[in-house]
């Protein structure tokens, strides 16, 4: 047993510089490669979420500008809309303005028209009036035959 305790020992003195080559190794590459490795990794994490919460930044800014130009563009149709309500207005009361003017301008042309008959109408009664007299006299003269002539025989009857 002894002599395995001698190989053991021997073993360990063996894998002493060989474990101490890996420690000097491990510092080594902890300090040159690891550590700026890990600073990299984490200004580059560091960049990521910088440039996520910047972009989620510009996200809601775009929705926020979307959602103003949406309400202007909504204002600016409600403007539009009465715009054109008040001018169908306007044109509405003139168009009833106009015919209005229309209708007093036909109800006095028909007016005087309805005068001007009237007035011709009595002119041609007095003309009428003034010569039957002188019609009847006419009418009667051509149906009535003419009075017999004295002394001269009468016509028969038929």
């Amino acid at each position: 047993m002894t002599d395995l305790v001698r190989q053991i020992g021997e073993l360990f003195l063996r894998a002493v510089p060989v474990a101490l080559i890996v420690l000097i190794f491990y510092f080594i590459l902890r300090s040159v490669f690891f550590q700026p490795l890990l600073k990299v990794m984490a200004e580059r994490d560091a960049r990521t979420l910088g440039a996520q919460k910047a972009a989620e930044a510009a996200q809601a800014a775009a929705a926020e500008k979307v959602k103003q130009y949406e309400e202007a563009l909504k204002q600016a149709r409600a403007k539009v809309y009465a715009e054109q309500e008040a001018d169908r207005k306007k044109l509405l009361e003139e168009r009833a303005g106009f015919l209005k003017e229309a209708r007093t301008k036909a109800t006095g042309e028909v007016n005087v028209a309805k005068e001007s008959v009237a007035g011709e109408l009595a002119a041609a009664k007095k003309e009428i009036e003034a010569s039957v007299a002188q019609l009847a006299v006419e009418i009667a003269r051509r149906v009535l035959p003419a009075p017999p002539a004295p002394g001269s025989p009468a016509r028969e009857a038929r």
